[in-house]
């Protein structure tokens, strides 16, 4: 289990040091009128500071060291 998450967490910390955030895109109804529909797309930008993929990077090596450590 430990190796999972330590991987998981790998993962996670070097994408978030290399992207640095991700964008995701809601749609808005600006309005509706009977069967007229008029809409507006929205992008959301989420960062994340390079603190905490840096910090999700070191818990997983400490994870998988010790998952390491645990299994020989």
């Amino acid at each position: 289990m430990n190796k999972l998450l330590g991987t998981v967490l790998c993962v996670i910390g070097v994408i978030g040091l290399i992207w640095g955030g991700f964008a995701y895109h809601t749609q808005q109804t600006v309005f509706s009128i009977g069967s007229l529909h008029a809409t507006h797309e929205v992008t959301h930008n989420v960062l994340l500071p390079p603190v905490v993929g840096a910090l999700a990077l070191i818990v997983g090596v400490v994870l998988l060291a010790a998952g390491r450590g645990k299994s020989a």
